[in-house]
């Protein structure tokens, strides 16, 4: 069922280091692993202090995939009050027909709070601030009452993440990142939400192979890769949560 931020994570039991011995060990035995092998591990490895980052797109796989081995996990969506009106549906359904706890993470101020103090359309003006005050803060207050966190981070989505691996030490959060869909494609993708009748935000197969917030986002043009048409004209191209 879904439900609106009103607490935090399990807390953190292990030390930083016992983090990064578990991340050196599951980087050789899970480097050819399975996208359910890795999520496997991952719930064996955390439970409860596992928790997953969906943004609603193609990434709502993740979920089905790791409640399969822990019913319950918690998914937490960054409600930044820019989503499609197809995100939130996708966040609707997820939450309606999975096995997990949706959690809204909320930013500090609303949309117009924000636009009180930096005026309207800080996207257009400082897409960073703009990402940092409703994306990053927030996930980064959540992330820190978890051990570990699942991603759907994909090799091909651009060069930044093409040598990404399926379990790394997140030096900005201090913990463990699965990312057990590394290695797939986009068809991968939308072959398992087939198979497993996972909901899947609409405008994946608009011509949307990435999604963010409305005003950030427009479809990619021939050749370009899947995450081209986010921040499209401005030298950005991630929202600092995996940096």
């Amino acid at each position: 069922m879904a439900a609106t931020l009103t607490g935090h994570g399990p807390g953190r039991t292990r030390s930083a280091d016992e983090l990064r011995t578990l991340v050196e060990r599951a980087s050789r035995d899970l480097a050819d692993a399975s996208a359910p092998e890795i999520a496997s591990w991952a719930a064996n490895t955390f439970g409860r202090r596992l928790a997953v980052a969906c943004s609603m797109a193609g990434d709502t796989v993740l979920p089905h995939l790791v409640a399969r081995y822990l019913p319950g996990v918690d998914v937490l969506f960054l409600e930044t009050g820019y989503h499609f009106a197809e995100t939130i549906g996708t966040r609707d359904a997820v939450a309606a027909v999975m096995d997990v706890s949706v959690v809204d993470v909320q930013p500090a101020q609303t949309v117009a709070e924000q636009d009180a103090e930096h005026g309207p359309r800080l996207y257009e003006r400082n897409p960073g601030l703009c990402c940092g005050l409703r994306k990053v803060a927030p996930i980064n207050a959540e992330l820190a009452s978890y051990e570990a966190w699942v991603t759907g981070i994909r090799r091909e989505d651009n060069a930044n993440r093409a040598h990404a691996l399926p379990v790394e030490w997140d030096q900005t959060h201090q913990m463990v990142k699965v990312n057990p869909i590394v290695a797939w494609s986009f068809d991968d993708l939308l072959g398992y939400a087939s198979e497993h009748s996972v909901p899947i935000n609409l405008l994946l197969t608009d011509g949307y192979p990435s999604i963010g917030c409305e005003p950030c986002t427009r479809r990619p043009k021939p050749g370009e890769d899947a995450r081209a048409g986010r921040w499209a004209g401005v030298a950005k191209t991630e929202c600092g949560l995996h940096l």
